[in-house]
């Protein structure tokens, strides 16, 4: 488990990285695919948020992956009907993304480098709490998505129980990649919906969490981890979001 292994350090310099830096994702890249490795909860938080998206009524129709990191959500959407564009800033990723046959794009979400309304659904999963301008980011978010097109996300909530269990449990047990997250970036539910609100996005949020089986097999037998995740009442830790971006005019 990554939490035994030494502390983070850039080839270069080996000097420790900053918590939430990017650059720790080039020294994950061979676990986004690798299974039972430290990426596996991402595969359950993927094949969740793949549950949301429906089919495209349009033979045109544009998926946006913001932050689409390893491509995790691509087996989950692949037969929907949409061309899945990915947008990350870390290539390590992209090249895993492209793969499994998505459009790749090298940008940063507060920036995103597409035309304004494209998307018929825009996915940011397990990006929000890594990002330092909230409010540039859900505008982008926003911009990007057509009038009537859906909105999927999922994030970590600003709570001592969210920090608790992401950062001391989640890193010392193994079930986060130690210094992946910084919490002081994690997401109020009730401030995002005010965020999403401002660009005519009626977000709905629902709790999620990892099935007890799948997770104690994990922790206990990574290789042959299987879990999901489950709805939940309770958003103090992991939280959906799902909503429609109104007609502005």
């Amino acid at each position: 488990m990554w939490w035994l292994g030494p502390p983070h350090a850039t080839l270069d310099h080996m000097r420790p990285l900053k918590r939430n830096d990017p650059r720790l994702y080039d020294e994950l890249a061979d676990q986004w695919w690798r299974p039972g490795g430290e990426f596996e909860l991402l595969h359950w938080l993927a094949a969740a948020r793949g549950a949301l998206v429906p089919r495209s009524g349009r033979t045109d129709a544009i998926l946006i992956d913001a932050g689409c990191g390893g491509g995790l959500l691509a087996p989950h959407v692949v037969g929907l009907g949409y061309r899945h564009i990915g947008v990350d800033l870390r290539s390590s990723g992209l090249e895993h993304s492209a793969r499994r046959g998505m459009t790749v794009l090298n940008g940063d979400v507060t920036a995103l480098p597409l035309a304004d309304g494209i998307a018929d659904v825009v996915v940011a999963g397990e990006i929000l709490e890594h990002v330092t301008d909230l409010p540039a980011t859900v505008a982008e978010l926003c911009r990007v998505l057509r009038p009537g097109g859906l909105l999927v996300l999922d994030t970590i909530n600003d709570t001592w129980l969210g920090r608790f269990v992401s950062i001391t449990l989640g890193e010392r047990f193994g079930a986060a990649p130690v210094g992946i997250h910084d919490p002081e970036l994690f997401v109020d539910p009730g401030d995002l919906t005010t965020q999403f609100a401002k660009h005519g996005v009626r977000l709905k949020v629902r709790g999620v969490r990892p099935s007890v089986p799948g997770l104690i097999r994990w922790l206990f037998l990574p290789v042959a981890a299987r879990g999901r995740m489950i709805p939940t009442r309770s958003t103090q830790v992991l939280y959906q979001g799902i909503g429609r971006k109104e007609d502005m005019q």
